[in-house]
């Protein structure tokens, strides 16, 4: 990730990726990789006089779009005498879990919705002069008149596939041209590091289908659905039986911590969190089963079963996955 903080996930989406060849192989799923450098001054993470920033693997992953023994290698940022950047939020979440944390088991499901729009500005689809007809018929629709950008979409969720990613499903949303993946469950660093990996892939593909893919919370003005990335989180607690108390009780928590939340949940997040378009005002903290419209949804399967996980829908598209784990974390647990 990249530090111009003023366009995450606005105009340009904030990863950032360059190929090294090896002459020697390296197992797939190890990180006997080398550390690299890069050119901090021209991401905005380090001034000309010193700009070279390290670059340290952290997560290794098969390359599904060249194949063979090609591999996709995320790393994090550190500053030259190796001490985390101040843009390496996920350094600051791998410091936060001890074993307290470790015993509490705690799951992640992230809901990534994007919006895909042409190489004109015009959301892909959408016709040249005017607008589609109002939302209703395209969430999770079939059918030309219904979805665009299914190709995309699908090829993306191959490439995941292959790329031994935990994505769990995709589906068209609300609004026509946008769409889900979700990935999990799974525990913190390794969800944030599956998002990461397959935001970038979405990019990368959309260069080949000729589409931009945006994050931005409220790409289209008006009576349209703005983009998120709801959070499905739980506890080992809260899914053994009677878990529903320690999901209130988290709940509760949440609630007194609102603010510190909503300041870190994605740029942009005002233009989205209104109260309409199944949203909570973004002032606002409530919850409820299988709301919508609040802050933390409890989905009907859990309440009725009494035990199961939260869903923190305040998060926008282009929240930080490591951020959003973090003060999950930290709020309901420390």
């Amino acid at each position: 990730m990249d530090g111009l903080e003023g366009t995450k996930g606005l105009k340009f989406n904030e990863m950032r990726s360059k190929t090294k060849v090896l002459q020697d192989p390296r197992e797939i799923g190890s990180l006997n990789f080398p550390d690299w450098s890069f050119d901090g001054s021209s991401t905005g993470q380090a001034e000309g006089h010193s700009s070279d920033c390290i670059l340290r693997p952290v997560y290794t992953c098969p390359d599904p779009i060249r194949g063979g023994n090609d591999v996709l290698v995320l790393c994090e940022v550190l500053n030259p005498d190796s001490t985390p950047h101040a843009t390496n939020t996920r350094r600051k979440l791998q410091d936060l879990i001890n074993p307290e944390i470790l015993e509490a088991d705690t799951w992640f499901g992230f809901e990534q919705e994007y919006t895909m729009f042409g190489r004109t500005g015009r959301v892909y689809g959408w016709p040249e002069i005017g607008y589609p007809d109002p939302q209703g018929p395209f969430y999770c629709g079939v059918g030309l008149e219904a979805v665009y950008g299914r190709p995309l979409a699908e090829a993306h969720m191959d490439a995941c596939i292959k790329s031994g990613l935990k994505i769990s499903g995709i589906n068209a949303e609300v609004m026509p041209g946008q769409w889900e993946f979700q990935i999990g469950p799974a525990g913190p660093l390794e969800v944030g590091d599956h998002v990461m990996v397959a935001r970038w892939l979405l990019n990368r593909l959309g260069e080949d289908f000729g589409i931009v893919v945006t994050l931005d919370p409220k790409p289209m003005q008006g009576d349209w659905n703005g983009t998120g990335a709801h959070t499905n989180y739980s506890t080992k607690a809260m899914r053994e039986e009677g878990g529903i108390k320690a999901i209130e009780e988290a709940i509760e928590k949440l609630s007194k911590r609102h603010y510190e939340h909503i300041s870190n949940y994605g740029l942009g997040n005002e233009k989205r969190l209104t109260g309409k378009h199944e949203t909570a005002n973004i002032n606002t903290f409530r919850s409820g089963v299988a709301d919508r419209g609040s802050s933390i949804r409890i989905p009907l399967g859990v309440s009725l079963e009494g035990k199961g996980y939260l869903e923190d829908r305040r998060p926008a598209a282009n929240a930080d996955p490591y951020v959003i784990a973090r003060l999950l974390i930290q709020t309901t647990l420390t």
